[in-house]
């Protein structure tokens, strides 16, 4: 077991200097050896921090997205929390499981954002607004978009880095911030609200609370709005409130009859790998018009090849957990997969390491029918359900999707999902699930439900 001495210490960032709380928790590396501690910090502490964010005032705008591109190169070159950038990577690559490539590409996409926050947050601006009342179109009656509220508070995601350049884009738009790490991963926010604070941001515009979770209720409470990550019953408790669940993806692929899907092996594939499986953008399930056999075999043929190794590996691709969390999720598959037909992982998903860490190996199971429960199962590895589809079935099969590549050349069936209000994203043709990129909408703009706009006359 590590030195406690030696174990990284990940201070709450509230108003005022880094607080190292008397209660800590242990962050645990993928073998379940202590990592890091983080301060836990109390309910009094959340209120007071959240009082000190609602008395700030923002940063002008273009002092706002100045500082965000000043924070990315900060995040992405400078010494922080002790770490450099290569050791940063290694780091969370090793707690998270996430294979360190995986870990690179979302550190790059995360500064990008930053880069470009100030931008992508006007793309959700309708075209007849103005930003500001003293423009000019008010003199004569126009719409300006402005804050619904003005602190935000993220309950934030740890099963991939990526998540936290959403956010970004509210401390933008003028929120103060508050942001409550994932125990599973504290390393990418902690870097993060420092590189911040660095740049130009003060203690009293964004912050880092870690909370257990009586605390973490108060974070919300405290907060004008709010954005949470979770499963099911998280969009269920947060639907239509002042908060903005983040919920499973159940990404979905169609090949309709008219498209042979061998000439898009390829996309279809990298959509259910890519970054390890474990994002929502990542496919879960693939539905075919006719027999679905065939692209099953062919997708765990290509899955089978992957290779098992650890997550700081540089050719790793597959995610990698405790093994006991590892087990618990290969025992809930199999239960909830009984009665398909396994092309790959039916007889389990788990490789372990040997040093108390586990590969979650992929998983292809096929289906009777496209509306089969088992199509809606999300897991954090590449796990895909084959199905088949016919026109009969429609767009039901296909609800409830966070992005839908669809490679057929129906249009009238193209225009059918584009209508589909539970389907997010709409990919025609040659394009993975995971295709994203600053300044298009990853599930609506958050702007949409960060601002609003009202009528100024003067």
């Amino acid at each position: 077991m590590a030195d406690q001495q030696a174990l990284l210490q990940l201070d709450a960032l509230g108003p005022g200097a880094p607080y190292r709380a008397r209660r800590r928790t242990v962050v645990g590396d993928v073998t379940g050896a202590p990592f890091a501690e983080l301060s836990l910090v109390p309910r009094l502490f959340v209120s007071r921090a959240m009082r000190a964010l609602h008395a700030a005032e923002p940063l002008p705008a273009e002092e706002r997205s100045a500082a965000l591109a000043r924070a990315g190169r900060i995040f992405l070159t400078e010494r922080i929390d002790g770490l450099d950038l290569p050791g940063y990577q290694r780091a969370v690559a090793r707690v998270s499981g996430v294979p360190v490539r995986v870990v690179r590409e979302a550190v790059r996409a995360i500064a990008d954002s930053a880069e470009k926050a100030g931008w992508a947050a006007r793309q959700a601006r309708p075209g007849g607004a103005v930003a500001d009342w003293r423009d000019a179109a008010t003199l004569n009656g126009s719409a300006v978009w402005t804050r619904r509220g003005e602190v935000f508070a993220v309950h934030a995601a740890g099963n991939h880095p990526g998540p936290h350049g959403l956010w970004l884009e509210a401390l933008a738009l003028g929120y103060r911030v508050a942001v409550r790490p994932s125990r599973r991963e504290p390393l990418t926010p902690h870097r993060l609200v420092t590189a911040l604070r660095l740049a130009g941001f003060g203690s009293d515009q964004v912050v880092l609370l870690p909370t257990d979770h009586d605390a973490a209720d108060e974070l919300l409470a405290g907060a004008d709005l709010g954005m949470v990550y979770g499963g099911d019953e998280v969009v269920r408790k947060y639907a239509g409130s002042t908060v903005l669940p983040q919920g499973p993806g159940r990404s979905k692929i169609l090949v309709t009859r008219d498209t042979d899907w061998r000439d898009h092996l390829d996309t279809i594939v990298d959509s259910i790998a890519h970054q390890g499986g474990v994002a929502c953008i990542n496919a879960t399930a693939v539905l075919v018009e006719g027999d679905p056999a065939p692209l099953a075999a062919a997708i765990a043929e290509r899955l089978a090849t992957l290779p098992t190794l650890p997550p700081e590996d540089e050719k790793a691709v597959l995610a990698v957990q405790p093994v006991a969390e590892a087990r618990a999720i290969e025992a809930y598959l199999l239960r909830r997969a009984a009665g398909t037909r396994a092309w790959l992982g039916g007889d389990g998903v788990v490789a372990e390491l040997g040093d108390g860490s586990a590969v979650l190996r992929p998983a292809v199971h096929q289906l009777d029918r496209p509306d089969a429960e088992q199509a809606g199962i999300e897991l954090a590895f590449p796990c895909v359900w084959v199905a088949p589809w016919s026109p009969e079935a429609g767009v039901a099969p296909l609800r409830n999707s966070l992005v839908l590549t669809a490679l057929t050349g129906d249009d009238a069936l193209f225009d059918r999902l584009l209508r589909e209000p539970s389907i997010a994203n709409v990919y025609r043709g040659d394009h993975p699930t995971y295709w994203i990129r600053p300044g298009v909408p990853h599930d609506g703009y958050l702007g949409e439900f960060l601002m609003r706009t009202k009528t100024v006359i003067r």
